[in-house]
């Protein structure tokens, strides 16, 4: 439901993002929606009870919470490609350097990387100037198409979507620490196809 004092803005964003999803694919101008999620990090205090057949493991009601772990998911739709980026940290700099994988690593080639994310306050190229000297931040805000969904429209990212699939197939069980998150993201969301102009595979999660 579009809130009634906003729906002007609301529209204009969801237009906008629309047609951006409407674009021919065209590798030399990708579109890449990106968004993020945290994972609450939980210790068992005993050991579960294996599952057996005809019933499920059993855990302990008790545990210990270990920490927040940060994960960014990038979805390429129209190149078949995804990636989930596990850091420790929610910060402009963590989504700065995210950028800079997309543009530099992940998408070299690339005229211009269509950006297609939510209006959370780190999401601004004001970020790359927190991480990067001037002229690096410059160099990479141009390297994208900056486009945002809705107030209250974040459902309109197919990131949020992949992040949904995420949670209910990977992320809906307790997690120990990073090192074991960031394999399981990585089995649950990568693709073997690689981004245009990136001769090499693409890497599924890093730590």
């Amino acid at each position: 439901m579009i809130p009634p004092d906003t729906s002007a803005a609301f529209v204009a964003d969801m237009e906008d993002v629309l047609e951006v999803y409407q674009r021919p694919h065209d590798p030399q101008r990708p579109l890449v929606c990106l968004d993020e999620t945290s994972k609450q990090l939980i210790t068992e205090t005993r050991a579960p009870i294996p599952a057996k057949p005809g019933r499920k493991a059993r855990h302990d009601y008790e545990y210990e919470r270990n920490g927040v772990a940060n994960l960014f998911m990038v979805f390429a739709p129209l190149e078949g490609w995804r990636l989930v980026k596990v850091t420790d940290r929610h910060t402009a700099i963590d989504y700065a350097h995210m950028l800079r994988d997309l543009s530099d690593v992940h998408f070299p080639d690339a005229a211009k990387i269509a950006l297609v994310q939510d209006n959370l306050n780190t999401h601004k190229p004001a970020s790359l100037y927190e991480a990067f000297p001037a002229a690096e931040a410059r160099r990479l805000v141009e390297r994208f198409e900056w486009h945002y969904t809705p107030k209250h429209g974040s459902w309109l990212n197919m990131a949020e979507s992949e992040l949904g699939v995420l949670a209910s197939q990977c992320l809906d069980r307790r997690i120990a620490d990073k090192q074991i998150l960031t394999p399981g993201s990585a089995t649950e969301t990568s693709t073997t196809q690689r981004p245009p102009g990136n001769s090499k595979p693409p890497t599924p999660a890093l730590s």
